[in-house]
């Protein structure tokens, strides 16, 4: 679906150039007739399936699916039609039992709801009524659910606009979760764009973009930069291609005084082959993926100023294409890195670390007072975590529990991992400061403690490790198919409360 609409609520700068999520809108007066169907929670109980709804029609209809086995489990939808009433469809999605109920079980529900309605374009919905007239997850749901990339399909039949009516609901809340729907698809539309199209030098320009819709400054730093200035690491990364690197620098100014100086960090590995270390091609397929990390770092930049975050924020955002030109870089080479520290390179497919290491330094300079890189570096992750977990690993407690609980409240599953400074030894190196690969086992660790060694001593960091998140290959609940925009909630959640 490309929908194109925006709530009236919604601020301007959306409509100029961020994706948008499905028009969705409070609606205290006009008519259900208006709907083509009407989407209600259902508790899942020993005494069978209730209506998390005081609708009549909707408890009667209920009663009488009872005798189909519908149970209500999360995330099971029933559809049922009614040719007496208007709408004439009904869809009870499951929200399992009453006490488990939370922001993150509807948001599942309504996008398990609108996968099951593909060409509905006009939807009255009350499932909000299960969670206290608050539309807000419900809108996230729907919108999240309903996502598709189809900008280089020829048949756009399947694309439908869509209205949501939240009857009798809390308006103020449908303004935020459209943003951070918004947020999500932008991520997502990044992730999925081809690397043909999405080079080092055009995320930049989308960059640019994003930040004159949102209120951002920006500079974009080209090859020439890069080498003088030192940035060997993303030098090294992109010298086997034909496409120039690029850095991306944006920074959020809140309107007041900032309540705290936060840094992301986010890897624009564009296309990744593996350079001379080559990739099997079953495992180059969906490289394209590899700057999931920076879309996710632009995505939250945008919604920044639409919540008016009192934080300032700034993100380094390094892009390149790994490739295996003739002037690619070679195992056994060593690179001197942004700040001086060098690395031994032992395979050209670790390469993601290489460029995080010199953004991290130079976010350091500023001192801030937390932060955050998000990046797609090790498989070893995924093997550990599966694909519906982010990684976590944290030089803070306090910020290791600040993401935590900002994951816990968005409804991103994180998990947290240990930091053995002493797993280090595992990249000794004989003639550079370190290796940039070390043994199979461990590796997530052995990347993240190879990270910390570029982050000033002083400053609480934390590194999110979704290469198993930041893309999906099926459809569940919340999550479509191809970029997942992980963890963009989680981190709007923990900007915002800083």
């Amino acid at each position: 679906m490309q929908a194109r609409s925006d709530t009236g609520q919604t601020k301007d700068r959306y409509k100029r150039w961020m994706p948008q999520p499905i028009q969705s809108a409070v609606e205290r007066n006009r008519a259900l007739e208006e709907a083509e169907v009407i989407v209600a929670g259902v508790f899942m109980s020993d005494d069978g399936p209730q209506a998390a709804t005081k609708d009549e029609r909707v408890r009667q209809a209920l009663r009488s699916a009872a005798a189909t086995g519908y149970r209500g489990a999360l995330g099971e939808v029933l559809i049922l039609a009614d040719e007496d009433s208007s709408p004439h469809l009904i869809a009870f999605t499951g929200l399992g039992t009453s006490d488990k109920v939370n922001h993150n079980v509807v948001c599942s529900a309504a996008a398990a709801a609108i996968k099951k309605l593909p060409r509905a374009s006009a939807i009255a919905s009350v499932l909000h009524d299960s969670f206290d007239g608050d539309p807000s997850p419900a809108v996230e749901g729907y919108s999240l659910g309903s996502y598709r990339f189809t900008r280089y399909k020829s048949d756009k039949s399947k694309d439908v606009e869509r209205r949501i009516l939240h009857v009798e609901a809390d308006p103020d809340a449908v303004d935020p979760a459209v943003a951070r729907s918004a947020a999500v698809w932008l991520a997502r539309d990044l992730i999925n764009e081809p690397a043909s199209v999405l080079t080092p030098a055009a995320l930049g320009d989308r960059a640019r973009q994003a930040a004159a819709s949102s209120g951002l400054s920006c500079q974009v730093y080209d090859e020439k930069w890069l080498r003088e200035q030192g940035f060997g690491g993303v030098m090294a990364t992109a010298s086997g291609s034909s496409l120039p690197p690029r850095f991306i620098h944006l920074t959020y100014e809140p309107s007041g005084k900032p309540t705290s100086r936060i840094a992301l960090v986010g890897k624009g590995v564009t296309f990744d082959s593996g350079g001379l270390s080559l990739k099997p091609a079953a495992s180059m397929e969906l490289m394209k993926t590899d700057m999931a990390g920076a879309a996710v770092v632009i995505a939250v930049m945008s919604a920044l100023s639409h919540f008016e975050a009192t934080a300032r924020v700034d993100a380094y955002i390094p892009c390149a294409e790994n490739m295996t030109g003739g002037s690619a870089m070679r195992p056994g080479d060593v690179i001197v890195h942004y700040g001086g520290r060098t690395t031994e390179v032992t395979n050209t497919d670790a390469e993601g670390r290489l460029i995080l290491a010199d953004a991290l330094a130079w976010a350091s300079e500023t001192a801030p007072d937390a932060l955050v890189d998000v990046a797609t570096l090790t498989g070893s992750m995924t093997v550990a975590l599966g694909k519906k977990a982010s990684g976590l690993f944290s030089s803070s407690d306090d910020l290791r529990t600040e993401i935590l609980d900002a994951a816990g409240s968005a409804g991103e599953r994180v998990w947290p991992f240990p930091l053995y400074d002493d797993y280090l030894s595992e990249l000794d190196s004989d003639i550079a400061d370190a290796k940039n690969s070390g043994a199979r086992w461990g590796g997530a660790i052995i990347a993240a403690v190879y990270l910390k060694q570029f982050v000033g001593a002083e400053i609480p960091w934390a590194h999110l490790d979704i290469a198993g998140t930041g893309r999906s290959e099926r459809d569940y609940l919340e999550i479509s198919r191809g970029g997942t925009g992980t963890p963009v909630r989680t981190l709007l959640s923990w900007v915002l409360g800083r």
